[in-house]
């Protein structure tokens, strides 16, 4: 794009400053339109089907604000908590210094950016996104990223059951997530520096990578195709690793160890190693523990 065609586009676009709106779809489909210190009131749907707007230090108070709509700033504004399903089927669209106190936010979305966001009702949010980056995010609620796709998250702190479930090529980095039955169905995640707790880690992954990470979690790890751990740390995990197959350098102790289908253990020591022969073949997996100097 050239400067004289960015300069008309400038000059296209209209400002509204202090607006207050109610009842249904008041501006439905608008384009090119810079919004201050506006407030949505009552009235579902506000700015459906909108193009090209960014929205500065507003509020949203009813339903349904952004849907079906496409290239999207928010920046300073809040979700109030009736401003529920908020952001639906929106393509390009970046947040950054916002509260979302409503629930059920961000679904099916392409190109989401979430920057400096806090979402303390998130429940059921960003479901079936695909190409979101998430940084300095804080969220409380149930099924956070469910079948998401090609996520980025940077610095997540999360509190919440079930969630990333589904979800498919995700990287997650410096991030704290207390989360029973986290990256369940998962396909291709990683994850870097991490603080893990929950019960059911990662059960029926694919491709599932953890560099560096501190795990505690009862029966974590289990039924995965392909489990990668690399200097992580598992405090109080036990019946780790069940019809998984796994190549893993421990960097700690394991509590105990239930019937991996194969691959490479490392750790300090395993207080509890339980291998049933008639359910597995304990010569597919070496053991290794370093502080008895114990190989099995």
């Amino acid at each position: 794009m050239n400067e004289k065609h960015m300069e008309e586009q400038e000059d296209q676009m209209e400002e509204i400053r202090q607006g207050y709106y109610t009842g249904e779809r008041p501006l439905f489909g608008r384009k090119n339109l810079r919004i201050y210190d506006t407030i949505f009131g009552e009235g579902e749907s506000p700015l459906k089907e909108s193009r090209n707007i960014e929205l500065y230090n507003s509020m949203f108070q009813w339903k349904y604000p952004l849907w079906y709509a496409r290239d999207i700033l928010v920046k300073d504004t809040t979700w109030f908590e009736m401003a529920r399903a908020g952001v639906w089927y929106t393509d390009h669209i970046r947040v950054e210094d916002c509260a979302v106190e409503a629930p059920k936010n961000f679904r099916r979305c392409h190109d989401l950016t979430l920057k400096n966001v806090s979402i303390p009702n998130g429940a059921e949010s960003l479901w079936q996104c695909e190409g979101a980056v998430l940084e300095d995010v804080v969220v409380k609620g149930d099924y956070f990223a469910m079948n998401c796709s090609d996520l980025d998250v940077r610095r997540l702190t999360l509190y919440g059951n079930y969630s990333f479930d589904g979800a498919k090529n995700v990287e997650v980095r410096d991030s704290k997530l207390l989360s029973k039955d986290a990256f369940w169905n998962t396909e291709n995640v990683t994850v870097h520096d991490s603080f893990i707790s929950g019960e059911y880690l990662g059960w029926n992954a694919k491709n599932l990578t953890l560099i560096g990470c501190t795990i505690e979690s009862l029966q974590g790890m289990c039924y995965i195709d392909n489990l990668v751990m690399k200097n992580c740390k598992l405090l109080n995990t036990t019946l780790a690793f069940e019809y998984s197959t796994v190549e893993a350098q421990i960097d700690s102790g394991i509590k105990s160890v239930f019937n991996p289908s194969g691959g490479s253990i490392q750790a300090e020591y395993i207080e509890e190693l339980i291998l049933e022969n008639d359910r597995i073949d304990p010569s597919k997996t070496r053991i290794v523990c370093r502080r008895s100097g114990r190989e099995e």
